[in-house]
């Protein structure tokens, strides 16, 4: 629909992984950090945490995820779309993991509320595109579900995933997503 000479999501990408290998020879990074209890004192880290993440395992599956859902959104929505999803969705992801964090000062870090936003805009703008959610094939909106409920119960269990950023990105996405719809039924109507 919409025609590029970039791919934000292989930007992001690359810049996810450029990042992590400064974080290997660097500690520069515990100033990016998101930490809820720093947060008010450190707001940039609502924006550089984003970029962070803990080990290769943990950059390599928001990596794929963010190409796997990216590179299908980005060729539904205008760039601005795209990167505003992105970026709000990872910030109001941290905000999500501040309410929720079981320790004030344990730090979140990762991409993971931003790709849940785009997670959550695909869901809403194409609801039956299907995907495979452990090798079994569904509709997205059934994963969509399925991720919520996952995310949901996981806020109740201590532990090192920051599901509230994960749910609160995801919304974010589907609020966004339910936007760009009602926009795109009112062009068709005039």
């Amino acid at each position: 629909m919409y025609s590029r000479r970039r791919s934000w999501t292989f930007i992001l990408i690359a810049v996810c992984s450029i990042v992590f290998i400064f974080q290997l020879f660097s500690a520069i990074t515990q100033y990016t950090y998101f930490v809820p209890a720093y947060a008010l004192s450190r707001p940039w880290t609502f924006v550089t945490s984003i970029f962070l993440h803990a080990d290769f395992s943990h950059l390599f599956f928001n990596m794929f995820a963010l190409f796997v859902f990216g590179t299908y959104l980005e060729q539904r929505i205008s760039e601005k779309n795209y990167l505003l999803i992105f970026f709000f969705a990872g910030i109001v992801g941290n905000l999500g993991y501040m309410l929720t964090a079981f320790g004030s000062t344990t730090p979140g870090l990762g991409a993971s509320g931003a790709v849940y936003g785009i997670m959550g805009a695909v869901a809403v703008l194409e609801p039956y595109a299907i995907v495979y959610l452990s090798f079994v094939p569904m509709p997205m909106i059934f994963a969509a579900f399925i991720w919520t409920i996952t995310e949901f119960f996981g806020l109740f269990t201590p532990g090192n995933i920051a599901h509230g950023s994960h749910l609160a990105g995801l919304f974010i996405g589907a609020a966004f997503g339910f936007y760009l719809k009602k926009q795109r039924k009112k062009l068709y109507f005039y």
